[in-house]
């Protein structure tokens, strides 16, 4: 019994699909057997009584023809006994009424039996049939005799309606006329509602133990896809065992997911080495108080915190004893914070805090407060005591910026100067030189951006042989695209050189340049491309070096390349500038000297380097044909490379005159705005 109830509660789909069969085999069984009971009543309760009236009419015809010729007691006797002879199944018996046996006398034994008869005398005193049961097996049927008109021709005594008798028949049930049409109706009614009746049965149970369970299921898929509510959950039990189990599951991963996005959250905004908010988050704290500031008009205070020479630790000690450091660093930070001061770790040893509220004093003295705890407090540490200083920069809302990026542009200004006055100390923002560099750390911020973006471009200026007037090369060019707006290099290089941004920008230039190749290579097949690369880029020698693998890898051939130098790149380290040219040109890579000219050891190069290409100063060409001194310049740099055996490039050429002019000296390239402006490939 107690496995019986174990299996129940374990109900699963396939037993649940057992049962319901069964269940519908069992009501089936009961429904058909309830029907042929009910069959069987109503042909001995209904249909019986129609064959019965029959057979009584029978029985009634066969003995009125014997009493139209005047029948007798004895006559009527044998009538009946003939009955019952030639239909042995049945028992006829005929009873007098009271007005026959006035006019005719009664039959032997008849009195006795109607007065024992209830049924008998109820049908010959009201004149009306009655159908019993004497047993299991057989019916009974009274059949009253009715007088008619002419029954009166011999009924003297009576009158039409009286009762002149009862013909009694009793037969066996089995011997029942059933009408066939009547029992395939019937048959036929009761399928269609056991069917009916199963079916409402099989519907229920699906509805309420699969149905439902599965729906309320997808509800709450639905609320949680569409609403996000991670805390839904599906409530109730189902019977089945495979839904129960779905069920559970659901609401396991829901909670797990609950808690996998709860310390997913926990990790977007916090650090996960010390526990304070990281820099997303506390850019969002920012952004909240400058409109805060700005709604209420009233400053705030930053502070950003850079550890001094905290890689020291990390190589000494290792980073475990560096992460240990920083956790004690962090629970020294929090120490003494108002409620609303916000302490984030912005990445690295960099920690930054808010100030809300507070004007430039305030700020000052909690950041030297900070500042003067660090100092003289030891960390303990499995590998002793530990001392580590920082630099301060304590910038301030409105007073250093009125925005995230211009406030972030000062914290890094003031920390950069604090970290180049020696470290361990606090800096703010005081004199017009910081506000400059605010500056160009702003632009730097927007260089990074690009960068990140994916908005720097190269842009193509046709260099053009001037005997031919045909493109024999071009000039790739840094551009930015800002929106609509295109920058040129001249508005960026310095802030790119200052902030040591010129590399990057230089590779993504010579990326972009080389891809540039084959839509120009099907244009013009023998054009070069010119590379004119910044100053600090070449100082890494490594870099340079590896030019010629990145043009083969791109495709490109090495011949098709040319890179420019200017004295900044070649003045402090001509040695070393020497053997990498010559390495460059090995590589098939030609060289050329920008801007020859401009600077006082130009001439000099030509003797120490080995060149291709001389690109004359344009200050010297552009007023070539309105200076006489210009011309001469010009004319002695042509006739010296050419004794050199380098071929020119004219600079700034802007008009016809000047082209022709320089094309009557024998330079042999030129580039500018008469030629084409810088533009993209396309």
């Amino acid at each position: 019994m107690r496995k019986t109830l174990e299996n129940f509660k374990q109900l699963t789909l396939g037993r649940l699909l057992v049962l319901i069969s069964f269940m519908a085999a069992l009501i089936a069984s009961l429904l058909i057997y309830t029907m042929s009971e009910t069959i069987r009543t109503r042909a001995i309760h209904e249909l019986a009584r129609e064959d019965a009236q029959q057979t009584s009419k029978l029985v009634f015809q066969s003995l009125y023809s014997a009493m139209r010729k005047g029948w007798s007691k004895q006559e009527i006797n044998e009538s009946i006994q003939r009955l019952n002879e030639n239909f042995p199944e049945l028992k006829i018996q005929v009873y007098r009424g009271e007005i026959v046996t006035r006019q005719f006398g009664a039959m032997e034994g008849e009195e006795g039996a109607i007065h024992k008869d209830a049924e008998l005398a109820q049908a010959l005193l009201y004149g009306k049939d009655a159908m019993t049961f004497p047993d299991e097996e057989s019916i009974r049927y009274l059949f009253p005799v009715i007088a008619r008109q002419e029954c009166l021709v011999c009924h003297t005594q009576s009158h039409v309606g009286a009762v002149h008798g009862v013909i009694d028949i009793a037969y066996p049930i089995r011997d029942l006329k059933v009408s066939f049409s009547v029992v395939i109706n019937t048959i036929v009614g009761y399928t269609l509602v056991v069917i009916a009746i199963v079916f409402i049965i099989l519907y229920l149970k699906l509805r309420y133990l699969v149905a439902q369970p599965i729906a309320n299921l997808v509800g709450v898929m639905r609320s949680v896809t569409l609403d996000m509510d991670m805390s839904r959950r599906v409530k109730g039990t189902s019977w089945l065992l495979e839904i129960k189990h779905l069920a559970e599951y659901f609401n396991h991963l829901l909670q797990t997911v609950q808690e996998y996005n709860a310390k997913l959250e926990e990790l977007s905004i916090r650090d996960p080495l010390t526990g304070l908010y990281n820099r997303r988050k506390f850019h969002e704290f920012l952004k909240y108080e400058i409109i805060r500031a700005e709604r209420h008009q009233h400053g705030f205070a930053v502070i950003m915190i850079d550890l001094d020479n905290f890689k020291y630790i990390n190589d000494t000690f290792g980073h475990p004893i560096g992460d240990m450091v920083l956790k004690e660093l962090t629970a020294m930070l929090g120490e003494g914070l108002r409620r609303g001061d916000v302490l984030a770790r912005l990445g690295g040893d960099e920690f930054a805090l808010i100030l809300p509220e507070t004007p430039a004093k305030n700020g000052l003295l909690v950041a030297n407060k900070l500042h003067q705890t660090l100092v003289g407090r030891e960390f303990e540490l499995p590998v002793g005591k530990v001392r580590t200083t920082a630099s301060f920069s304590m910038v301030t809302y409105p007073e250093d910026g009125k925005t995230e990026e211009e406030l972030y542009s000062a914290m890094d200004v003031v920390l950069y100067k604090a970290k180049m006055l020696g470290k361990n100390q606090v800096m703010t923002a005081e004199s017009e030189a910081d506000r400059s560099m605010m500056a160009i750390f702003k632009q730097g911020d927007f260089l990074r951006n690009a960068l990140r973006e994916d908005r720097v471009e190269a842009f193509l200026q046709p260099i053009v042989e001037l005997k031919s007037r045909t493109v024999a090369a071009y000039e790739v060019l840094v551009r930015i695209r800002d929106g609509e707006t295109i920058i040129p290099a001249g508005d960026f290089i310095e802030v790119a050189e200052e902030l040591g941004m010129a590399q990057e920008l230089d590779q993504e230039v010579f990326r972009k340049g080389l891809a540039h190749y084959a839509m120009i290579g099907k244009k013009h097949p023998q054009a070069k491309l010119f590379f004119n690369l910044f100053p600090r880029s070449f100082n890494d020698i490594e870099w340079v070096r590896g030019i010629p693998d990145l043009v083969r890898r791109a495709g490109v051939p090495c011949e098709k390349i040319v890179l420019e130098i200017t004295e900044r790149e070649a003045l402090p380290n001509l040695t070393q500038v020497r053997a990498v040219i010559e390495e460059l040109r090995e590589s098939k890579i030609a060289v050329a000297l920008d801007d020859f000219g401009s600077g006082f050891s130009s001439f000099l190069y030509l003797k120490y380097l080995q060149i291709d290409y001389v690109k004359i100063e344009g200050s010297f060409v552009r007023q070539v044909v309105a200076d006489e001194r210009d011309r001469v310049m010009v004319a002695h740099i042509n006739g010296m490379a050419h004794e050199f055996g380098l071929k020119t490039v004219a600079e700034f050429v802007e008009d016809e005159m000047t082209a022709k002019m320089l094309t009557e000296m024998g330079v042999d390239y030129a580039q500018g705005y008469h030629f084409g402006h810088p533009a993209r490939p396309e």
